[in-house]
């Protein structure tokens, strides 16, 4: 068997070990693992001695040339590309229109079809989840045509102004739990949100160091609370977006039976940053929900490692400074964008401060996230699928500066930070994508991906 590249010296890291051997590069698929692969003169050979060789990353939640963000497909492939991730699922919004910036009358089908041909520019593969953001019946007759072109994920809000009620929700849930399609949620609970939001704008407090106490975490388990009940009693896959507190995720961990239903994710921002960046950094961390205490981060370690969490992405959000640093917290754009960093900065809380190991990681950043949005392509190095796959240095140092961000946004909330561990190639079913620092890849080679519906119970 002629092979196209062989990757040796490596350490690989699955979901279970990690493994001194090579892997062979074969028509855009891994094609073997083993200490002595075939070479021919054609065969490019790269050496990953002193590196860790890892899938790519899969990140389920960014946001890309949307409602709430400014990035297009190629500035935020690019900056993924850097930080190893070589699938992302990005939100078509119902009714958002992108080039107006404005909301519209438009459907979820059309808002998937815009953001199909606005990823023409992209380096990595991507999905997208549908977003319903109206309570209007007629999209009910959209869910399953949209699951038969590969749209296996809803999202929904509790909140903000494109927030469902509970009625309507339960109603989706239904239709969604018949096609077997996973029904995401944004849980806040509305009403508290907005009355402790404007009982600080009456009092003048717009100091970022006290939003926190307007999006609190009773606000956030109240909510999730409502939407998993509400999902278990339609029997519909939940997976809970942007888990932030120990109270929300208790709520999740107390749901779980077999674990197959159930399902939740936290960010790279939860995890490395807490409240007192608010003091520190003014504005510009400014996410929903907000960064936490000390105490949340360590829960939600822990429940990453006991299961109640499963998966650890971005939310990335791109913005600039100009929108971000503002006099009220309530006047800021809100979101932080990370797709560069989350991987090094994830190795460093993860690994480096807290003992965890490379399998888990790859549990986490690669794999969990494949299998739970229908992509068994992805976040793996077994023989067969696709090669996706990064080299990574965990013993190379990085002080993120944002003058490097390939993203649209000017600012990092991981400023100055020095981290070890840095992508230092990227492949994308089995070509160059990313190399020391700079993008090898025309836009457009990435692929908008028809993803199968989640097999859970495995």
């Amino acid at each position: 068997m002629n092979v196209d590249k062989v990757v040796q010296g490596g350490t690989l890291v699955t979901p279970e070990r990690t493994i001194e051997s090579n892997i062979a590069i074969k028509d855009s698929r891994i094609a073997a693992i083993g200490e002595s692969l075939p070479l021919s003169d054609e065969t490019e050979v790269i050496d990953a001695s002193g590196k860790l060789v890892m899938p790519g990353v899969v990140d389920p939640h960014v946001h890309i040339d949307g409602q709430n963000s400014r990035d297009t497909y190629l500035t935020a492939s690019r900056a993924a590309a850097l930080g190893g991730v070589t699938t992302c699922i990005n939100f078509a919004w119902q009714g958002w229109d992108e080039a107006e910036r404005k909301w519209g009358d438009g459907t979820l089908s059309e808002s998937i079809d815009r953001q199909i041909r606005k990823g023409s520019d992209s380096i990595i593969d991507f999905g997208l989840h549908g977003t319903i953001t109206r309570e209007n019946d007629a999209v009910l007759a959209e869910i399953e045509p949209l699951v038969d072109r590969g749209i296996t994920s809803f999202k929904m809000f509790t909140a903000y102004e494109f927030g469902l009620s509970n009625g309507f929700i339960n109603k989706l849930l239904g239709v969604i739990a018949d096609t077997e399609a996973v029904a995401l949620f944004h849980t806040e609970e509305e009403s508290v949100c907005a009355t402790l939001t404007a009982e600080q704008k009456a009092a003048g407090t717009g100091d970022p160091s006290e939003y926190p106490s307007s999006r609190p975490d009773y606000a956030e388990a109240m909510a999730a609370d409502s939407a998993v009940r509400m999902a278990q009693a339609a029997g519909a896959k939940y997976y809970g977006v942007h888990t932030s507190c120990e109270q929300a995720a208790k709520v999740l961990a107390g749901h779980i039976e077999d674990g197959t239903k159930v399902r939740a994710e936290t960010c790279t921002h939860y995890l490395a940053r807490d409240e007192s960046a608010y003091g520190t950094d003014g504005t510009l961390p400014v996410i929903a929900p907000p960064l936490r205490t000390p105490r949340d981060q360590e829960h939600l370690f822990t429940q990453l490692a006991e299961g109640a969490l499963s998966v650890v992405s971005t939310d990335h959000v791109a913005t600039t400074r100009a929108n971000k640093e503002v006099d009220n917290w309530w006047d800021t754009s809100f979101g932080a964008n990370s797709l560069q960093y989350s991987l090094p900065v994830f190795h460093e809380e993860a690994v480096n401060n807290r003992g965890f190991s490379y399998p888990f990681l790859v549990r986490t950043m690669c794999s969990a996230p494949a299998n739970t949005f229908g992509m068994q392509q992805k976040g793996t190095l077994d023989p067969g699928t696709d090669a996706d796959l990064i080299l990574f240095d965990p013993d190379q140092k990085q002080t993120i500066d944002a003058a490097d961000n390939e993203s649209i946004a000017d600012y990092s909330i991981y400023e100055g930070r020095t981290v070890s561990g840095k992508v230092t190639e990227t492949f994308l079913r089995g070509e160059r994508i990313a190399k020391n620092g700079t993008i090898t890849s025309d836009p457009g080679y990435g692929e908008f991906l028809k993803r199968d519906i989640p097999n859970w119970s495995v």
